[in-house]
C-alpha cells in the first residue's frame, strides 16, 4: 500500500531562525507542520502525558514528524507552532476563561512581535555592553531544553535552605555565552556570581524581555486592560 502523505503547513517563525546555530534545522526561519489528525486528539487526551505535564511537548513532536528535537526550539518559536496547529486543527475562534471572565479572540489575527535581524551574529548570538561596568557580554535566547536545565537546577538549590533561590544568577550563567570574548564557563560562572552589579543585570533583563522573539498574545479587552492569551490544553479542546 501507498505511504500516506499528510497534508503540511510552512510556518514562519518569530525568529526568523536567526537564533540558532547555521546548521540548526529552523535555521531557515520557517518551520513544517502537518495537520491535526485523531491520533494527535489521542495525545491530547492521554491521561499519562497530561500527569507528567509533557502532553504539548508530545504533540508538538507529533506535528512536526519528529524531524528535529522540539526542545532545542526557543520558546517564541514554539509559541507560533502552536497557534499554526491551533488553528490548522480546528479553527481561529478561541473561547478562554480568566478570573471568571470569559473572552473570545481570532486567532488568526495573531502577529509575531518585530524582531531585529541585526542583532544576531552567524553563530545565533546577541550583543549587549552592560551600561554600568562597560562589560561588552554576548549571549543566546534559551530554549526550553535551557529552561529545564534551569528548573532543575533551581530545584537542587532550593532542597538546601542556605542556598535558596538563586533564580536570577542560575538564568544568567546559561544566558550568557562570552564575557569580553571570553567562553570558559567557570569564568562566566565567576563573573556570574561575583562581579554583574545590580544595575547591569537589571538592564540585560530587560533587553532580552524586550527582543526576544514571540507572537503578540496580549489581548486588550473591552474595558482596556491587556492580558495575556493563555495557551494550554483547552488551546486545543476547550473541552477537556
Amino acid at each position: 500500500m501507498e505511504e500516506f502523505k499528510f497534508p503540511t503547513e510552512t510556518v514562519d517563525l518569530p525568529s526568523k531562525g536567526l537564533i540558532y546555530p547555521k546548521d540548526h534545522p529552523l535555521r531557515s526561519g520557517k518551520v513544517e507542520i502537518k495537520y491535526m489528525t485523531a491520533k494527535e486528539e489521542d495525545i491530547l487526551t492521554n491521561q499519562n502525558l497530561i500527569s507528567k505535564g509533557n502532553v504539548l511537548e508530545k504533540l508538538m513532536e507529533a506535528l512536526t514528524m519528529k524531524k528535529f528535537d522540539t526542545k532545542d526550539v526557543c520558546t517564541g518559536d514554539k509559541n507560533a507552532m502552536f497557534l499554526a496547529a491551533r488553528v490548522l486543527g480546528y479553527g481561529s475562534e478561541y473561547k478562554f476563561t480568566i478570573k471568571d471572565k470569559d473572552y473570545t479572540v481570532d486567532l488568526s489575527t495573531i502577529d509575531s512581535l518585530p524582531f531585529d535581524e541585526s542583532l544576531t551574529d552567524e553563530d545565533g548570538l546577541l550583543s549587549f555592553t552592560f551600561p554600568k561596568s562597560g562589560v561588552e557580554i554576548k549571549f543566546k535566547i534559551l530554549t526550553e531544553k535551557d529552561e529545564d536545565k534551569i528548573a532543575n537546577e533551581l530545584k537542587a538549590l532550593n532542597k538546601y535552605k542556605n542556598l535558596g533561590g538563586g533564580e536570577v544568577t542560575t538564568r544568567l550563567k546559561h544566558q550568557i555565552v562570552s564575557i569580553s570574548g571570553d567562553d570558559d564557563k567557570s569564568n562566566i560562572k565567576s563573573f556570574v556570581e561575583n562581579q554583574i552589579l545590580a544595575q547591569d543585570s537589571r538592564a540585560l533583563r530587560n533587553y532580552i524581555k524586550d527582543l526576544s522573539p514571540n507572537i503578540d498574545l496580549t489581548y486588550t479587552t473591552e474595558d482596556g486592560d491587556k492580558i495575556e492569551i493563555p495557551i494550554s490544553l483547552g488551546f486545543f479542546w476547550p473541552d477537556l
